[in-house]
C-alpha cells in the first residue's frame, strides 16, 4: 500500500528535476554571456546633458527611436558621413525609428500576420547567415501615439554615451563611395531600407542588434534574454534602470 505514494513522490521529484535542470542551465548561460555596462558612460552623471532614446519592442521585432537632431549632431561630431546623410534624408521628422534585420524577411513581411515561417526559419538557420538591411522611419508623432502596438522603454544617455551609440549605428550602414546604399521603400509611413553590415543568424537577430547598440552606449545587456523583444525590455528594466 505504501509503494504507490512512494512511486508518486519519485515521479514528482523526477518531473521537478527535469524542469529545474534546464532552467538552471539557461540561467548559467545567461550569466556567462552577459555583457557589462560602462559606468563612465551610463547612467549619465547628475547635471550631464542627456539625450532620451527609446527601445520600441513589438511582438517579434525591436528597434530604436532616436531624436533626429541629436543623431545628426552626433554623426557630425564623429565624422559618420553616411549616417549624417540618413538624418538629412529625413530632415522633416523630429525622430527616427531604426531597426535591423534579415533582408529577405524584413522587406517582404509588412506585418506578423504576413510572416512566411519557412522563410523565417531559412533566415535563422542558413549557414553563415544572410544579408541584412536597416529600416529607417521618419516619426512625427509622440512615441505613445506612434507606437500604441509596442512596448516603449525610454533611456537617458549622456552626450558621450549617445555618440558611442551613433558610431555603432554608423558602422551598421553599408557605405559605397561615402554614401549609404538605399535598398527600396520601407514598410510603413515615410520610410526606407538601407543595405546593412552584419549577417542575420539565429545568434544575431534584430533584438541582439538593438541590444548591441545600447551596450556600445554603456548599458549592460544579456544576449540570451535579449533574443526576444520582451526579454530585451525586461533585461533593461532589471539591469539598466530605464528613465521614468
Amino acid at each position: 500500500m505504501r509503494r504507490g505514494p512512494r512511486i508518486a513522490r519519485r515521479a514528482a521529484a523526477l518531473a521537478l528535476s527535469l524542469l529545474l535542470v534546464p532552467a538552471a542551465l539557461l540561467a548559467l548561460a545567461a550569466w556567462l554571456t552577459a555583457r557589462p555596462g560602462d559606468p563612465d558612460l551610463y547612467p549619465p552623471a547628475a547635471g550631464d546633458e542627456a539625450v532620451v532614446v527609446r527601445l520600441v519592442a513589438r511582438t517579434w521585432h525591436s528597434g530604436l527611436l532616436l531624436p533626429r537632431d541629436d543623431l545628426a549632431r552626433a554623426a557630425g561630431e564623429i565624422g559618420a558621413g553616411a549616417l549624417l546623410a540618413v538624418t538629412e534624408r529625413f530632415h522633416a521628422y523630429p525622430a527616427l525609428e531604426i531597426g535591423w534585420g534579415d533582408a529577405g524577411v524584413y522587406r517582404g513581411v509588412p506585418t506578423i500576420q504576413a510572416l512566411d515561417w519557412r522563410l523565417a526559419l531559412r533566415a535563422l538557420f542558413t549557414p553563415g547567415g544572410r544579408p541584412a538591411v536597416l529600416h529607417v522611419v521618419g516619426v512625427a508623432a509622440e512615441p505613445g501615439a506612434a507606437f500604441q502596438d509596442a512596448e516603449v522603454v525610454p533611456l537617458r544617455l549622456s552626450r558621450a554615451s549617445f555618440r558611442r551609440l551613433a558610431a555603432a549605428l554608423g558602422r551598421s550602414l553599408t557605405v559605397r563611395d561615402g554614401h549609404p546604399v538605399e535598398a527600396g521603400p520601407g514598410l510603413y509611413g515615410p520610410s526606407l531600407f538601407y543595405e546593412a553590415e552584419g549577417r542575420f543568424t539565429l545568434l544575431t537577430v534584430c533584438n541582439h542588434w538593438s541590444a548591441g547598440l545600447l551596450n556600445a552606449a554603456g548599458l549592460p545587456v544579456t544576449p540570451l534574454l535579449d533574443t526576444l523583444p520582451r526579454g530585451l525590455a525586461l533585461d533593461l528594466a532589471w539591469r539598466a534602470a530605464p528613465a521614468r
